[in-house]
């Protein structure tokens, strides 16, 4: 199993939605042009928008760490606006075990069983 699967949840600072809503648009964009192997990136909002979750699988580590250098300045900005904690399924690479961990304050499940 070559693909990472991320769930980012996204916890916004009081008074700054508008603003993660700004940097979230951003770094939508940035996938759309950025990214060779990301193959899917979803945002869903809490009913009270106080929080966000981001789905995110990747083709593999390599194009994980690739959308995390093409987000570069702007996942700082958006951590600005919220806290994060997550979780990454796979077989990340050492490299993304750092980078995940560092970001989002990672747990890392390894596969048992799929269909």
């Amino acid at each position: 199993m070559s693909e990472i699967l991320v769930i980012a949840r996204l916890k916004i600072h009081d008074g700054k939605l508008e603003e993660f809503k700004r940097v979230a648009d951003k770094c939508m964009q940035s996938v759309r042009t950025k990214d060779s192997g990301t193959l899917q990136y979803d945002w869903f909002f809490s009913e009270d928008h106080s929080e966000c979750v981001v789905h995110e699988r990747y083709r593999d580590s390599n194009a994980a760490l690739e959308h995390n250098a093409n987000l570069g300045e702007t996942l700082r900005e958006l951590f600005e606006t919220c806290a994060g904690s997550g979780e990454i399924f796979g077989i990340p690479s050492p490299e993304l075990v750092g980078e995940g961990l560092k970001r989002i304050n990672a747990k890392i499940y390894s596969p048992y069983q799929s269909i």
